[in-house]
């Protein structure tokens, strides 16, 4: 048993529930406990100096232990009975409460947008602050936890660069992919700007292959740590954006890092995995480069 759980946050809405459904079948692979969290704070823009009694302090305890009661239902449905899983009431703001558990956890799973969210493609709140400033990777669910069979027998999906701050994201997608039974496919993109494979640019062919060589370099050794991963390398000249989204649609899971080869230090999200997680429709992993 993992002694770092996965902690799953809830709060009623479809993804969110979504999220439970992944959640439950990560830890079940795992073999890690499942802590589901919701929180019945008051919104920031609650009346200042209002003061809840018992009463109210009873309904929104009761709405809390109902969320989290509908979440074990769902993620006992995904994962079994046999699923160690634990359930938690907050008062607290449920950011803070998160990115503070973070440091323990083997993972945060959230969904990609809560009861806040007011229009499609928007991401709450709740993920934005957590891919941002988690301490450990970032589970974003959208309205689809890949869980059936269909989807589960589809191939992990990769996004490599080349840097150093894919190094972690690589080693996450081959542990996914080994407890999963798939196939891996590792993704690197060589250019900003929209795909010109088919232009009889001079040079090409030699940049091409020394992207190749980029690619090939940064999955050396993994294989052997993995020999029941099956690789696939796809090397594209196009926008990592463009490349990845495309791909995603025929992958159960999509793990990036958390910002690429033009990252800094101090650089909380890059570019490619803030647009990507606004876009993909897969569970998408955010890992973090220590």
């Amino acid at each position: 048993m993992n002694d770092h759980p996965i902690i799953a946050a809830v709060d009623g809405s479809a993804s969110s529930y979504q999220a439970a459904a992944w959640a439950a079948v990560d830890a079940a692979l795992c073999h890690c406990n499942l802590h589901l969290v919701t929180s019945e704070a008051l919104p920031t823009t609650y009346a200042p100096g209002v003061m809840m009694g018992p009463p109210e302090t009873d309904l929104l305890r009761a709405q809390g232990q109902q969320v989290l009661a509908e979440a074990t239902s769902i993620a006992r449905q995904a994962a079994g009975e046999e699923l160690d899983l634990t359930t938690e009431l907050t008062f607290g703001a449920i950011i803070p409460t998160l990115i503070e558990r973070s440091k323990t956890a083997a993972m945060l799973v959230v969904g990609s947008r809560g009861l806040g969210a007011f229009r499609r493609g928007l991401l709450g709140s709740v993920s934005a602050a957590l891919t941002h400033h988690a301490h450990c990777p970032v589970t974003v669910v959208h309205q689809n936890s890949a869980t059936d069979p269909v989807s589960l027998g589809r191939p992990v999906l990769v996004g490599v660069d080349g840097s150093t701050n894919s190094v972690p994201a690589i080693e996450l997608a081959f542990e996914q992919a080994s407890r999963r039974k798939v196939g891996l496919v590792a993704l690197h993109t060589w250019s900003d700007v929209s795909s010109v494979d088919y232009l009889p640019v001079p040079g090409w062919d030699a940049a091409r292959e020394s992207e190749e060589v980029v690619l090939a370099e940064s999955m050396a050794g993994w294989s052997d740590h993995y020999p029941d991963v099956a690789v696939r390398r796809i090397v594209t000249c196009d926008r990592p954006v463009r490349s990845l989204l495309d791909a995603s649609s025929n992958a159960q899971l999509l793990v990036v890092g958390s910002h690429g080869r033009g990252g800094f230090t101090g650089m909380v999200l890059g570019s490619t995995s803030n647009a990507l997680l606004h876009s993909v429709e897969c569970p998408m992993i955010v890992v973090r480069c220590p």
